[in-house]
């Protein structure tokens, strides 16, 4: 299953939504919105999507996942919005039989979710907004989103 949000992310939800009766092996991989950036302290990240956009590359993921590492299940989820620091801004779940493919397709999703699902991020400081990871837009200094 994958799922774009705006409210936080059920990390119970996302680990039910993966687990198997056939896995003996779930990872759990939680990205979160960290105090600092390339430009010093973030009080906070906003995220916009295009969602439809978005939902197909990752549902995508999630094929491409569960064929290669044969998983038993994969739960994929990414929230849009303003988030603080220290909260889950992606959260995926890998289940399968074995603990090393688990971890393989956990890894491949965050990988391939950064690098080919159209969703943006903008840091804000005291200092203004600026939008990250390759987002080629101009800096705002007004502090709006």
């Amino acid at each position: 299953m994958i799922a774009i949000v705006q409210e936080s992310i059920d990390i119970s939800a996302v680990l039910r939504s993966a687990s198997s009766n056939s896995a003996g092996a779930t990872v759990l991989f939680l990205g979160t919105v960290r105090d600092h950036g390339d430009e010093g302290v973030v009080s906070e990240m906003y995220y916009e999507a295009y969602e439809e956009m978005a939902e197909e590359a990752l549902r995508k993921i999630e094929q491409q996942a569960i064929q290669c590492w044969n998983l038993r299940g994969f739960m994929a989820v990414h929230r849009l919005g303003n988030l603080k620091v220290g909260e889950v801004s992606v959260a995926i779940a890998a289940s399968s039989e074995h603990r090393t493919e688990a971890f393989e397709a956990c890894r491949y999703a965050i990988d391939a979710i950064k690098k080919s699902v159209p969703i943006w991020k903008k840091e804000i400081s005291a200092a203004g907004c600026r939008w990250v990871a390759g987002v080629m837009l101009e800096d705002t200094q007004d502090g709006h989103v």
